[in-house]
């Protein structure tokens, strides 16, 4: 356990950011995991719906410091190759 005032500070934040960082993680997930279930559909729209909801997210979050923005970039390049590929199947 920390005896300077300051780091016992440091602690009580980090927590809170771990919290809500996790909460970010989750989401970002969750949508990225929806765009590429679209993606397998073949469903042009929902899928451009999906993909662009994901890429605000990734770019949100990249931002913010939840993940790299290198990590972002490459999960976006992954989802526009997807996209481009069902829409080239049309």
């Amino acid at each position: 356990m920390a005896n300077i005032r300051s780091a016992k500070k440091r602690i009580r934040s980090d927590s809170r950011k771990a919290i809500r960082n996790r909460a970010k993680k989750s989401d970002l997930n969750t949508s990225i995991r929806n765009a590429r279930e679209a993606l397998s559909g073949n469903d042009f729209e929902a899928a451009q719906e999906e993909v662009m909801s994901a890429v605000s997210k990734l770019d949100r979050a990249a931002e913010k410091g939840v993940i790299h923005r290198n990590n972002a970039a490459r999960r976006k390049s992954r989802l526009m190759k997807g996209l481009t590929k069902i829409s080239k199947s049309d």
